[in-house]
């Protein structure tokens, strides 16, 4: 009888997942939705996620704590930056929790999050709402696709 497969990288995995803070808030799950689908150590998820699936067999359920770092990274607070509202446009309305999309020199954007507002300045935090937080991931692994 062949030894189950584990699942190693290069390899395309199926899973659904369940994604809470330490805490036990819910962030994301696939569980109403379609499996997700990703290859192993091509970074199309986070790294912390592609390590957890590695060495688990199809039906295997797993719960794994995962780092800030291999998450959405460490929280750096000089990425939090006060703008005066002179430099923003005059017919912009800043609530707090607003999301930006801030063009960069490379054609990409930039999200910010509106987090402070005074009379004379608007804070801007350019981390991902979710960094420095470990994440808890219960995933489930439906298949391994086998390379063609």
């Amino acid at each position: 009888m062949p030894r189950p497969r584990k699942v190693k990288k290069g390899d395309t995995v199926r899973i659904h997942y369940t994604c809470t803070l330490a805490n036990g808030t819910l962030i994301d799950s696939s569980l109403e939705d379609e499996p997700l689908e990703f290859t192993v150590g091509k970074g199309e998820v986070m790294k912390g996620l592609e390590d957890a699936v590695q060495g688990m067999n199809v039906g295997e359920k797993a719960a794994r704590k995962i780092s800030a770092e291999k998450a959405y990274g460490e929280r750096h607070e000089e990425w939090v930056l006060e703008v005066g509202r002179d430099k923003l446009p005059e017919d912009w309305q800043p609530e707090i929790g607003l999301h930006l999309d801030i063009p960069r020199g490379n054609g990409q954007t930039t999200v910010a999050t509106v987090t402070h507002l005074s009379s004379k300045m608007v804070t801007l935090d350019f981390n991902h709402p979710l960094a420095g937080e470990e994440l808890i991931f219960t995933i489930k692994l439906l298949e391994i696709k086998r390379k063609k």
